[in-house]
């Protein structure tokens, strides 16, 4: 099994809409092993992007993450960072395929609903970030 992190951002709890993401999440064969509603500060928020930090979209990037509350998530799957890149679509919602979270439910490339990690290990490095191991719940 694979895990990977996501983040239902600012704008899927804005919107009321954790309930249909995760059930999308769900329905796509993922397990969630460790979920929280949490509220990232700006400091919080650079930290985790800090990987972006020389990007000219940084700031607008900590600002939208800590304008509300958000969801981490671990999910598990057999090929978790994979299948759910392709589940959550391209990170613009206009060139996201059909049925995609992000082409369902997202606004714009800036507010597009949801962080997927983009690597195993990264997920593994972002999941330690939200989550301690007591929390992650060990499924048979």
């Amino acid at each position: 099994m694979e895990r990977t992190l996501t983040i239902l951002k600012p704008d899927c709890v804005k919107k009321q809409l954790i309930g249909a993401v995760v059930n999308q999440i769900e329905r796509a064969g993922f397990r969630v092993v460790a979920m929280k509603k949490i509220r990232l500060t700006k400091e919080t928020a650079g930290e985790f992007y800090g990987v972006h930090r020389e990007r000219p979209f940084f700031g607008e990037l900590v600002d939208f993450m800590s304008s509300g509350p958000c969801v981490p998530m671990i999910l598990e799957k057999e090929n978790a960072v994979a299948d759910f890149r392709a589940l959550i679509g391209a990170t613009d919602p206009a060139e996201a395929k059909e049925g995609t979270v992000r082409k369902l439910h997202a606004d714009s490339k800036g507010e597009n609903i949801v962080h997927g990690s983009d690597s195993a290990e990264n997920a593994t490095v972002e999941a330690s970030f939200f989550f301690a191991a007591e929390e992650v719940v060990r499924n048979n």
